[in-house]
C-alpha cells in the first residue's frame, strides 16, 4: 500500500476551488479536505493550483514527431517516446492518438501499413514500460479514399482502438467550401504547381463523391457491432449534423458553422473545438470560432489537435482573460467531459475514488494564461 497526500493547493474540483488537501492511497484518491494537511511526508504545491490530468481525444502530434521533414521517417519507438513527454509535460495523462486510415492520392503519403506498424510499436512501447501516459488509438478514417477500408481492418487485431472519426476533407465541402481557402491551406504543403493542384482537387472531388457516403455508412456500421465511439468532422450543415445522429456518432469534431454546432450540442453530441483556435481567437481555416460556442454555451470538449501546449492555456484563457466560464467550467472540457462522453468513469475530475491523475498548475501572476505545468502524475505516480 502507498500512501500520498498533497497540501497547500487550490484544489479545482467539479463545481468550486477550494484551499485543501488531497489523500491519495495506491493510485486512488480516498479523502480531500480543507485546510493544510500535517502529514510529514506530504507533498507542499506551495498553493498553485491542482487540477486533474487532462484528457485528450485528438492529437495529431505523434505524425510531428514520426515524419519531421517531408520524406523523413524517424524511428517509431523514439518518436512514440518524444510524443509522449511532450504530452505529459502537457499536464495530459490520457491521449487518444490520431493514426490515419485512408491515403490521398498525391505524393508524400504515408504507405500502406505505416499506420498498423505505428500502432504496433504503441503497444510495444506500453508493454516494456516505456510510457508516461496512457495512450489509446483514434483512428481518423478518410472516407472520400478508396482504401479506407483497407487500412481500417488493418486495426482488427490491434488493441487499444478507442474512438474512430468519419472525415471528408475533400474540397468544395465541410471544412474546405471555398476553394481559395483549400488552395492556401494544400498547395504550398503539397509543392505542386496550379495545372498540378487543380488536377489534384478533380480528383478529390472525384473520390468524395464515389467513396464518401458507402464508407461512412459502412464504418459506421462496423464500429457500432464493435461499440468503438464515433466522431463527425468538420460538420457544416444542418444535414450534415442530421447524418451524424443517423450514424450514431457521439461527438461532433471541429463542426465549421454556428449552426452546425449549436444543432449538434443540442441533441446531445459533444461538441469538441481545437484549443488553437481558442488560444488565437480564430479558426486556421476560416471556420467558426470557438470562443462563439463557448459564449453560447455549446462547447464541450476542447482538443489540442497540434499543439499540446494549448489545452492549459485555453483553459485558463476562457476562465481568467475572457471570464466566459469559471474555471472548475473550463476545466470540465479538458477532463471530466471528455471522460464522460468516452465512459472514463474512473478519471475526469479530482473526487474521491477518482484515480489520482493530478496536475500542479502555477501562475506567474494572478492574471497569468500562460499556466506553467510543474509537475504530473498518473494514478499517483510522477510522471512529468
Amino acid at each position: 500500500m502507498t500512501e500520498q497526500v498533497f497540501t497547500s493547493a487550490r484544489i479545482v474540483l467539479a463545481d468550486e476551488v477550494i484551499d485543501g488537501s488531497v489523500h491519495v492511497k495506491d493510485g486512488v484518491i480516498n479523502d480531500i479536505a480543507p485546510g493544510k494537511s500535517s502529514a510529514l511526508a506530504a507533498i507542499d504545491c506551495g498553493g498553485d493550483y491542482l487540477v486533474p490530468g487532462l484528457i485528450e481525444l485528438h492529437t495529431d502530434h505523434l505524425e510531428t514527431h514520426y515524419c519531421p521533414r517531408p520524406g523523413v521517417r524517424w524511428g517509431m519507438l523514439p518518436s512514440i517516446q518524444a510524443h509522449d513527454a511532450q504530452i505529459a509535460a502537457a499536464g495530459i495523462t490520457t491521449v487518444y492518438d490520431c493514426l490515419r486510415c485512408g491515403r490521398e492520392n498525391y505524393q508524400g503519403g504515408y504507405d500502406a501499413g505505416e499506420m498498423k506498424a505505428m500502432a504496433e510499436s504503441l503497444e510495444l512501447a506500453r508493454t516494456q514500460n516505456r510510457l508516461r501516459v496512457d495512450h489509446r488509438l483514434h483512428l481518423r478514417c478518410e472516407v472520400s479514399t478508396a482504401d479506407v477500408l483497407e487500412d481500417f481492418y488493418q486495426f482488427d487485431e490491434i488493441p487499444g482502438v478507442g474512438m474512430v472519426s468519419l472525415m471528408d476533407h475533400a474540397p468544395g465541402q465541410r471544412q474546405f467550401t471555398s476553394l481559395d481557402s483549400y488552395a492556401q491551406y494544400k498547395q504550398k504543403r503539397l509543392k505542386m504547381s496550379d495545372s498540378e493542384f487543380a488536377e489534384h482537387i478533380d480528383l478529390r472531388v472525384k473520390d468524395s463523391k464515389t467513396y464518401s457516403d458507402k464508407h461512412r455508412r459502412k464504418l459506421s456500421e462496423i464500429c457500432a457491432q464493435r461499440s468503438i465511439p464515433m466522431a463527425s468532422h468538420d460538420d457544416a450543415t444542418l444535414s450534415h449534423v442530421r447524418e451524424s445522429i443517423e450514424y450514431g456518432v457521439r461527438i461532433a469534431e471541429f463542426p465549421t458553422t454556428y449552426e452546425a454546432a449549436r444543432a449538434s450540442h443540442d441533441a446531445g453530441l459533444g461538441v469538441l473545438m481545437g484549443a488553437p483556435n481558442v488560444v488565437r481567437g480564430q479558426s486556421h481555416s476560416g471556420n467558426v470560432a470557438a470562443r462563439t460556442l463557448a459564449e453560447n454555451q455549446c462547447l464541450d470538449v476542447l482538443s489540442s489537435d497540434y499543439i499540446p501546449s494549448s489545452l492549459m492555456q485555453a483553459v485558463f484563457m476562457l476562465a481568467l482573460e475572457l471570464k466566459l466560464l469559471s474555471l472548475p467550467e473550463a476545466l470540465a472540457l479538458v477532463s471530466k467531459n471528455p471522460a464522460n462522453i468516452m465512459g472514463l468513469h474512473d478519471r475526469g475530475e479530482i473526487a474521491v475514488g477518482r484515480r489520482a491523475d493530478l496536475v500542479q498548475v502555477s501562475q506567474a501572476t494572478p492574471t497569468d494564461v500562460a499556466p506553467i505545468v510543474r509537475t504530473v502524475w498518473r494514478e499517483g505516480s510522477r510522471v512529468s
